[in-house]
């Protein structure tokens, strides 16, 4: 499917957020996904999935919410882009990580070749923790979230509402990935956000690789897991054909 890309620029209060926007060229009105980065920016690996994302029929959004402390930064997957993108990591806050989320996606709603209130999202580690929040915080319809790190932390980035916390308000479908050797999220987090999707009854599915680490989708991470990420990626298609098609 031929696509068209640009960079883009979304109003957040007084703020802007830049974004990449990747849609099919025939430019006919589709559902909309936004796609939460990782701590490494917009960069090539973040774009590409959001060209998948576009491909498959989509008007897709990657949204820059790190342009308040760098905004454009786009860094690899080595010790130096892990440096900065933890050190951008620590100057979020939760309230403005919500106001950024609601500015995707009401931007998003908002376009012409967007069909209306048919959203959805998705993240990779900080962005699954976004797109958790935002599957609260927002009207989202689906929402996958992927290896979403701090969701069951006590609190949000800078002492904000924890995510977990919002999951009585999540109106929409919900599928969230982990790695069961993710060190980063151990186990009984993953099972912290089940009892609480099931307790809130949310339509939900939580979905553990034996063999994945953290990071397992991203193909230019040493933790990449293919069976893993194309599982992953199979159920993320279905996930939204069901909810933003349906």
């Amino acid at each position: 499917m031929d696509l068209k890309t640009e960079r883009v620029e979304i109003a957040v209060g007084d703020a802007t957020m830049g974004a990449y926007l990747a849609r099919p060229a025939d430019d006919e009105p589709r559902p909309g996904v936004v796609v939460f980065m990782e701590i490494f920016g917009v960069n090539d690996h973040i774009r590409d999935v959001t060209d998948r994302v576009a491909a498959e029929g989509y008007v897709a959004l990657a949204p820059d919410f790190f342009h308040r402390s760098a905004p454009g930064m786009e860094v690899g997957y080595d010790a130096e882009g892990m440096q900065q993108g933890m050190m951008q990591y620590m100057q979020l806050q939760a309230d403005q990580m919500v106001a950024d989320a609601r500015a995707a996606v009401s931007w998003l709603d908002e376009r012409p070749e967007v069909q209306q209130k048919r959203i959805g999202c998705m993240g990779f580690c900080i962005g699954g923790h976004m797109a958790y929040v935002a599957a609260a915080e927002t009207d989202v319809r689906a929402t996958a979230s992927y290896y979403g790190g701090g969701i069951a932390a006590p609190q949000g980035p800078g002492g904000g509402a924890s995510p977990i916390s919002r999951t009585p308000k999540i109106g929409g479908r919900i599928v969230c990935f982990f790695g069961a050797k993710d060190t980063h999220i151990p186990a009984d987090q993953v099972d912290a956000i089940k009892a609480a999707l099931a307790d809130a009854g949310t339509r939900h599915e939580v979905v553990v690789y034996d063999d994945a680490e953290h990071g397992f989708h991203c193909d230019q991470r040493a933790s990449y897991h293919e069976e893993s990420a194309k599982d992953a990626w199979e159920k993320t298609k279905t996930l939204f054909a069901e909810e933003l098609r349906g």
